[in-house]
């Protein structure tokens, strides 16, 4: 079978808990993570301080850790021009993420912008990562569905995905951002956008409630998604999900499903253990 990509996500996972992690843990976690051969972890993010307390440290974490064993690429979060700047510095970071929410409420509470604004943010965080060697993963956020009563349907995610397209997007993931996916609606979704772009690789940043992961997983995967976000033990997820059940995809879960299926995910089992006890030691501190 064919080759997948995991995207671990500690960033995702930690940036929600109030109480501040000490960058020393920190790094330990994330130096964990990076021996288990995962195609890329999104370890950080370049927001204000105000806005994701927890984040603040991503420049002192990323000074900490040994990059010189590992073969994950760095992603971290920017959520306008002034993040997108200073992530850009890095040599060491490979993805400045962007979440473009095509929910204008959700766009709203997320970067304080409207839908037309973020376009242009996202252009010129495009022309940034352009100049600076960097790519562009761009989060479709409220990919399949939102709570506020926004407009949403398989057709305005096809109308945005031809936008972004045409900006020069060539990554692009599909979030589900409180949980809102159904195995129908990811199937229909990327079996129709992944033949229709193949210049663009789409991913699946997929929540879940413990009961619904697998349906989620193999909904994608059997539609040709070959690229997967998620988080050891499902930690974290939306801020704004009602549901406290709604977490991060279990990066194990996926695990145990891609082996099965016999696809090539890279991932070292005996490190991925180490890096899974970590995880229970951090997350079961702060939470």
């Amino acid at each position: 079978m064919g080759k997948v990509k995991l995207i671990e996500c500690p960033r995702d996972a930690m940036q929600g808990i109030r109480e501040f992690i000490p960058t020393e843990k920190k790094v330990q976690y994330i130096q964990s993570l990076l021996r288990c051969g995962f195609d890329t972890i999104d370890f950080g993010s370049f927001v204000s301080p105000k806005a994701i307390p927890q984040m603040k440290d991503t420049a002192a974490v990323l000074s900490k850790l040994d990059l010189s064993k590992t073969s994950s690429k760095l992603l971290a979060i920017v959520a306008n021009t002034r993040g997108a700047d200073d992530a850009s510095k890095f040599e060491e970071i490979d993805y400045l993420g962007y979440p473009f929410s095509i929910s204008e409420n959700f766009q709203m509470r997320n970067t304080h912008k409207t839908i037309a604004e973020s376009v242009q943010v996202l252009q010129e965080i495009l022309n940034i990562a352009d100049a600076s060697g960097k790519e562009v993963v761009a989060y479709l956020s409220m990919g399949f569905g939102n709570p506020y009563g926004d407009p949403w349907n398989v057709e305005i995610v096809g109308e945005w995905t031809e936008k972004l397209s045409a900006m020069g997007v060539k990554i692009l993931s599909l979030s589900d951002t409180v949980g809102t996916s159904t195995p129908e609606i990811i199937d229909y979704l990327f079996s129709n956008l992944i033949p229709k772009y193949p210049n663009i690789e789409f991913g699946a940043h997929l929540h879940t409630t413990p009961s619904k992961w697998h349906e989620k997983v193999d909904a994608a995967y059997k539609a040709g998604c070959y690229r997967f976000d998620g988080a050891i033990q499902g930690f974290g997820g939306c801020p704004m999900a009602k549901d406290e059940l709604t977490g991060n995809m279990p990066s194990e879960k996926m695990l145990s499903y891609f082996n099965a299926a016999k696809a090539d995910t890279n991932v070292k089992m005996t490190s991925f253990e180490s890096a899974y006890n970590e995880a229970s030691k951090i997350f079961n501190q702060y939470h």
